[in-house]
């Protein structure tokens, strides 16, 4: 019996043929989980059982979802939040033609198959790869943030389940949605009540319906198991003016005979004996499963769809500032100039990508203030809450809108790692500027000095990094940024800086100059040695060579912005004599280190090689004073240099 076409609500109530459609498909989308697990030898069999109906209602009713995500015209997007359900979520979109069932059930968590033990974007009908539980609200805000920018008003569905609910992050997401007035998305609880642990009240009691009340959500209570029910609760949410919450009860392996409604099976295969009766139970043949393992001794042939990057913005980027004579501003302001520049260029005009800017709280210190004013309708705040607004930010940008977050560093990397980690799985295209980094923070002490962010971006694979050396290349560096696909991060500090100057006394990155990713600048030429700086840390390498030079001894010195992709016509001129990286980040784990296993793996030899950096947490002080209590005055450089 083939499935009714229930995209975009064609009727007011489903048939009792549709019904029974889809209740046959629900028997067979369980007899396909379950066998993908068997054939697995692991998975979540119990709560793909009791999402089933969820899964089948969400996937029918949503419109055009193997679009690619930029193409938000009459799109829906779908976020499966307990990602751990991901036989459920297959199996649905195996019985709606998404993908092919055999392959599903062979090839569930098969090492290069699309079909991952966690959902991912390769899955056609997958619209966010998730991880960690309480990220999917987060996601669907992103997405309809984006569908606002747009002019659309396409829903954003996030399907989760209960032991989740007491999460932080959800909390922030549902708050923000209130905030935003985003009654196009619509979240669903799988509220079976039983956790990893057993009893969900035992584990972590939480009130569900009233914590979602509480945050202003329309929190409505229906049958999980009932098609009828839940496509007449999905096809009237947000009509009250409210996001919706469907709590959908349900129960844990439902129709799963032996599995039903006990918690070893929330995450644990069953015995070939508890498998055939689960298949028998729904009126199948436990052969399906000797069809699947067959099938699983060779590759798979599906590799699911390319997730490529968003599409290059269409922005007009202006004409760039120039900033002249001594002190004349911080890195921070030239970035806000900036994007307040493109953004009024290219406010609501229908021909240019949207740009929507993040903030937590935090405007005047990462100078976000004056996009805000030149464009008050894409400018989101979303006050002190960090984790939501990283994942939030990172899906907008998967939509092809330029989707920017300013926040301090230790909150934008350090605070909302696994966020920014997903966010480059998921490969979201989102800009994230960290302020105040290093050492520059001062004042404020160890807990606010970001001295690892190049580490942490370092971990990942798809991020770039950007930390300017002055205003005048900051403001070059972002307006490249907000025209260039890809996670990238910008990193500044708080000081106001020298603008760096040619020989000729006019401002080196002015004029003709136009940033280059990964190519370092050579800003002062010697005959004794080598420094290579990071950032901001090159104006005073600058200083610290201008005291060398009253010695008599001569320093190259060149500004690295690019720390994670080393300019090897650089490394290899430099390698000649002796080399010092100088940066206020940890000495281990930052721009030195990467420098000297880039020569490594490149056959580089270095006749003296020496880091500079961070090598224990700062002190709470003036700047200046914090700089050179870690050695990385002008002085300190000069020192550590005249030790070669």
């Amino acid at each position: 019996m083939s499935l009714p076409k229930l995209n975009g609500f064609p009727e007011e109530k489903l048939t009792g043929e549709q019904i029974s459609a889809l209740q046959s498909a629900a028997r067979d989308a369980r007899i396909s989980a379950v066998t993908m697990v068997a054939a697995a030898k692991s998975g979540h069999p119990a709560g793909a059982f009791s999402s089933m109906e969820m899964f089948l209602s969400v996937f029918g009713v949503a419109r055009n979802l193997t679009a690619p995500q930029s193409d938000l015209g009459e799109r829906d997007f779908v976020v499966v939040s307990h990602g751990h359900t991901s036989a459920g979520a297959y199996a649905a979109l195996a019985a709606w033609g998404f993908v092919e069932r055999d392959e599903v059930r062979a090839h569930f968590r098969h090492c290069h198959s699309a079909f991952q033990g966690h959902v991912t974007r390769e899955v056609p009908g997958i619209d966010w790869g998730t991880g960690n539980l309480g990220q999917g609200l987060s996601a669907g805000v992103g997405f309809a943030l984006a569908q606002r920018a747009r002019g659309h008003r396409g829903r954003a569905y996030v399907l989760m389940g209960d032991g989740g609910q007491p999460k932080g992050q959800l909390a922030e997401a549902r708050r923000v949605a209130v905030k935003e007035k985003l009654t196009n998305v619509v979240a669903l609880v799988d509220w079976n009540n039983i956790q990893i642990n057993g009893d969900r009240e035992t584990v972590m009691p939480c009130s569900l319906r009233a914590i979602w009340e509480a945050d202003g959500w329309e929190a409505v209570e229906c049958d999980g198991h009932s098609f009828p029910a839940l496509y007449e609760a999905l096809r009237t949410a947000g009509q009250r003016g409210k996001p919706t919450v469907l709590l959908c009860h349900t129960v844990m392996g439902k129709d799963g005979g032996p599995m039903e409604g006990i918690p070893d099976y929330h995450g644990k295969a069953p015995s070939p004996e508890v498998y055939a009766q689960v298949v028998k139970g729904l009126g199948g043949d436990p052969e399906v499963l000797t069809r699947a393992l067959e099938a699983r001794k060779s590759a798979p042939e599906y590799k699911g769809r390319e997730v490529t990057l968003p599409p290059v913005p269409s922005l007009d980027l202006g004409t760039p500032r120039t900033y002249e004579g001594p002190k004349a501003s911080d890195n921070r302001g030239a970035f806000g100039k900036a994007l307040a520049d493109i953004g009024a260029l290219n406010y609501k005009k229908n021909d240019r990508t949207p740009i929507l800017v993040f903030d937590c709280d935090l405007a005047p210190s990462v100078m976000t203030g004056g996009f805000r004013d030149a464009c008050p309708e894409n400018y989101v705040q979303c006050g002190i809450q960090e984790h939501n607004t990283a994942t939030a930010s990172g899906a907008a940008a998967s939509t092809g809108v330029v989707s920017v977050w300013a926040d301090f560093g230790v909150f934008g990397i350090d605070e909302v790692y696994n966020q920014q980690r997903l966010n480059d799985i998921n490969h979201a295209g989102n800009k994230t500027i960290l302020t105040h980094v290093g050492l520059d923070v001062g004042e404020d002490g160890k807990t606010h000095q970001c001295i690892d962010y190049v580490g942490l971006m370092r971990n990942m694979f798809g991020w770039k990094l950007v930390v300017p050396i002055d205003p005048n290349q900051t403001d070059r560096a972002t307006r490249w940024m907000l025209s260039t696909p890809g996670c990238i991060c910008l990193a500044v500090g708080r000081s106001k800086l020298n603008t760096v100057t040619a020989q000729d006394g006019k401002p080196l990155f002015a004029g003709n100059y136009r940033f280059e990713y990964g190519k370092a600048v050579k800003l002062r030429q010697g005959r004794d040695g080598t420094i290579f700086a990071l950032g901001a840390m090159s104006q005073t390498a600058l200083e610290a060579a201008e005291l060398l030079a009253k010695e008599g001894v001569e320093v190259t010195v060149w500004g690295v912005s690019c720390p994670l992709e080393v300019d090897l016509k650089a490394l290899k001129e430099a390698a000649q004599g002796p080399i010092l990286t100088v940066e206020d980040h940890h000495v281990d784990t930052g721009m030195g280190a990467i420098m000297a296993l880039t020569a490594v793996r490149e056959g580089v030899k270095l006749d003296k090689f020496r880091t500079l950096g961070v090598s224990r947490y700062g002190t709470s002080g003036s700047s200046g004073d914090v700089y050179a209590d870690m050695g990385l005055s002008a002085s300190g450089i000069a020192a550590a240099f005249r030790e070669f």
